[in-house]
Order: structure tokens, then sequence, then C-alpha cells
């Protein structure tokens, strides 16, 4: 009889979850990169961001642009630490090598480490001197242990006539390609 009642549990939580994707899945349109031009845009520190934009990148056949601010950062993890939490605090925007050019791109991946609780200096740079009207901005970010707090409602803010889209946060260098495939599968405007 447990048996039974276990498994009647078990195909009740099924159902349950199938209703809730279907439901889900009605709240907006898949978003179709076929004839859409792509861009991956991020800043990586310590390599983790850059590991995730590649795998973006590999799964949606989307150009490349790395941001690099002119000055680099230190190495040393407790002097950056200290560094983006003064220039967080003074809304500073570091001069980068290129401003990258978005205009001819549909869709906007833009990639970041979180720090202090929002995206890193160089991607507000990045997202400051471009022009995003009209796109879709479509975030990613890695993080030490606090997700991706602000840093989504912060580029919306920067970016106020993008569309700015529920992101993707991986615990430093965590992410799995089947995790990040799924996600890109998912995404609705």
């Amino acid at each position: 009889m447990k048996k039974i009642i276990s498994i009647i549990i078990l195909l009740l939580l099924i159902c349950a979850a199938g209703a809730y994707y279907v439901l889900a899945n009605q709240e907006g349109d898949i978003i179709n990169m076929e004839n859409k031009k792509v861009l991956v845009a991020y800043y990586s520190h310590s390599g983790n961001t850059e590991d995730l934009a590649k795998k973006i990148q590999k799964i949606t056949n989307a150009d490349l642009f790395e941001i690099i601010p002119k000055t680099p950062y230190s190495k040393d993890y407790n002097t950056v630490v200290a560094q983006a939490q003064k220039e967080k605090e003074n809304n500073y925007m570091p001069e980068l090598v290129s401003n990258g050019d978005t205009k001819n791109y549909d869709i906007i991946f833009v990639g970041t480490p979180v720090w202090w609780y929002t995206m890193a200096s160089p991607v507000r740079t990045f997202l400051a001197k471009n022009d995003f009207t009209g796109k879709t901005i479509v975030p990613f970010c890695t993080h030490g242990g606090g997700g991706a707090s602000m840093t989504y409602t912060d580029m919306q803010k920067i970016a106020p006539d993008a569309k700015v889209l529920q992101g993707f946060a991986s615990y430093e260098r965590t992410a799995k390609d089947s995790e990040v495939a799924d996600w890109i599968k998912s995404l609705k405007l």
C-alpha cells in the first residue's frame, strides 16, 4: 500500500511540474535567434566569466567581444576588492581599450563578474557607451557565492531603452554546458 501511495504522489508531482512548465512557457515567446544578429560581450577578471561567455558563444554561434579596461586591474584579490568597492561607491566608469559596437546586433549577451552586489565597472562603461535602444540584453554573471544580486536591475537602469531579460548566474566556473544550453533555450521575450 505504501508503494502505491508513493507512486501516486510521484505521478502527481510529475503532473504538477509539467503543468507549471506549460504555464511558465505561456508567459512569453521563446527567443528565436536564427534570424538575429547576436553578440556575447563580457568582462572577466579571473577567467570565470570568460569561460561562461565562450560556452554561450559556442551554443549561440554569436560574435564575441571582450570588454578590456585600458588600465588593467591588479591580480591581487584584496586590492581588486577594495578598488571595486570604491568604484561602485563613486559610480566610476573606467576607460576601455574599445567600447565595442552594438548597433548591428539584435541580442547582446552581457557578462560580468559580480563585484559588490552588481556588475564590474568595465561592464558599466560598456553599457553606458553603447546605444541599446530596441535591443535585447541577456545578462550573465559569475560570482563567489552571493548570486547575481542587483546586477540585472542595474543593467536595466543603465540601458533603459533595452529589454533586459532575467540572466544566468554561475558560481565561479561551475556552470555545465547542458545548464547553459537549457537556459538559452528557455529565454523568453
